[in-house]
């Protein structure tokens, strides 16, 4: 990362979403899949307009901006939080982090898709590695398995969150002048009103009495969302929407944990596995070459240099003193490669391919 510090900052994340399934299981016991989101997205979003109130942030009037936070918010927050909370009225709080594991590929698919990510034949290798252990845990060819509606729901909130980790790298960071703060508030206002619309699904029934659950949402909302977010969205700024989004490598830890150690869940020995494969899979995408623009800048300018050797030389050959003719601060303009360049362009892209490979043998 550039930053160490957002080593810190993906930790603490992964602790707190990945405590957000256990919270989610909580609190059903007092309110239903559609209230938990808003309430959640509420709490989350007094907490950001606090944390920039006291650090003098102000929201943007930019329509345009807010178009983009509106789709943000819509595949970032409440659409996949409506189905993580249908999903775990059927699945266990473990098993919903294992899904949410799948998270990085999508981003790594989608991104593709908008042009925002390469592939090389590691990456492809840890998105079709990654889907396998998907299928491993779906296992359909066990008749029922654990193909149900609230698994699919799991899985499209994953889905979701891959689409909003892309466009909000696309379209929300840089460029606007606007603290990562006051875009995660103002992510937290868009997504109340589609929380809002999504109430009437389930969301108009009377609360219930379950302390226990109340203070489990207010927990989610306040840490788990708003906390969270402030830190997502620096982590998305500093490193990248992938880079951030591999928070789902530790979630999928911390949330079986928790539901084998506090509600008694227990996941065989198929599902440990397939999420075993899921997040090497992810680990596979991770594995990014250096750039070829980089290699091709590098090589041109070892191009110039012999260029700049046979430049004539100055000085007195008889007193030793032989100097290359003055050079210009700045290198003349780069044309085309030429066959010598092409040539050393071709070797150090075949051993970075080589390397590669190597490397990702997952025999080491």
């Amino acid at each position: 990362m550039n930053n160490p510090t957002n080593y810190v900052r993906l930790g603490v994340l992964a602790l707190l979403w990945g405590t957000s399934f256990l919270l989610i299981k909580l609190g059903l016991s007092a309110l239903s899949a559609t209230q938990i989101a808003l309430l959640r997205i509420v709490l989350g979003a007094l907490v950001l307009l606090a944390l920039c109130a006291l650090r003098g942030l102000r929201m943007s009037r930019d329509r345009r901006l807010w178009r983009h936070v509106a789709v943000a918010a819509l595949f970032g927050s409440a659409l996949p939080w409506v189905l993580f909370g249908l999903g775990e009225q059927t699945v266990d709080s473990g098993l919903t982090g294992v899904l949410n594991a799948t998270t990085p590929l999508w981003t790594v698919l989608f991104g593709l898709f908008a042009g925002r990510e390469a592939m090389p034949p590691a990456r492809i290798a840890g998105l079709l590695l990654g889907f396998l252990g998907v299928l491993l845990i779906f296992a359909p060819w066990q008749g029922g398995g654990l193909l149900s509606w609230g698994v699919l729901a799991c899985l499209g909130a994953a889905v979701s969150y891959g689409i909003g980790y892309v466009y909000i790298g696309r379209n929300l960071t840089g460029g606007h002048g606007l603290a990562p703060l006051t875009l995660a508030a103002m992510q937290m206002i868009a997504a109340t009103g589609f929380a809002l619309v999504a109430l009437p699904l389930d969301g108009l029934q009377p609360v219930r009495w379950a302390p226990l659950g109340l203070l489990a949402i207010a927990a989610l909302g306040i840490f788990g969302t708003g906390i969270a977010f402030a830190l997502n969205y620096r982590i998305i700024n500093d490193e990248g929407a992938t880079t951030a989004s591999t928070v789902a490598y530790l979630m999928p830890i911390v949330s079986v944990l928790l539901g084998w150690l506090l509600l008694g869940e227990e996941l065989g020995l198929r599902i440990l596995l397939g999420m075993a494969i899921v997040l090497l899979g992810v680990a596979l995408t991770r594995r990014t070459p250096a750039s070829k623009t980089a290699v091709t800048t590098d090589v041109r300018a070892m191009d110039q240099e012999d260029e700049m050797s046979d430049q004539p030389r100055t000085g007195d050959a008889a007193s030793g003193s032989v100097k290359l003719a003055p050079r210009t601060s700045e290198l003349p303009p780069i044309g085309p490669l030429s066959r010598w360049a092409r040539f050393r362009l071709a070797l150090m892209r075949g051993s970075q391919l080589y390397a590669e490979l190597a490397s990702s043998n997952p025999m080491k």
